[in-house]
């Protein structure tokens, strides 16, 4: 799933609602400008028990940010994304939350792709 013409702004919110296959190894959800510009990657590793944040700048991945899993396969989630000036605020089941900082200083992002076993079933920007 990929879009390219997001138009989400510094102070806009991201809400993507979705289920998670049983037999999933991970999913990524990625906003940036292209494929190989990212400002967030975020990607939760099932067999890691982990999510891996992190930036991509002219194809090379940056510094990864991990931070603990907090749902499971199989399970129905909703994920929130706030951009802000210097970072991103992601909102994530049971009061979870992870940020990261907006590495690239991006002030409008236009594209969004989420690969792996991941269904969505709603996104509201």
């Amino acid at each position: 799933f990929e879009i390219f013409n997001l138009d989400m702004k510094t102070g806009d919110t991201l809400k993507i609602k979705g289920k998670i296959s049983e037999d999933a190894d991970g999913f990524s959800i990625n906003l940036g400008c292209r494929s190989t510009d990212l400002a967030l990657h975020l990607n939760p590793r099932f067999n890691e028990s982990v999510i891996v944040c992190n930036s991509k700048c002219s194809s090379t991945w940056q510094e990864e940010h991990r931070d603990n899993l907090c749902f499971s396969k199989g399970s129905t989630i909703k994920i929130t994304i706030e951009m802000l000036a210097d970072k991103f605020q992601v909102k994530l089941p049971d009061g979870h939350e992870i940020e990261f900082p907006n590495r690239h200083c991006y002030n409008k992002i236009s594209y969004m792709s989420i690969k792996g076993g991941f269904r969505v079933t709603s996104f509201k920007l």
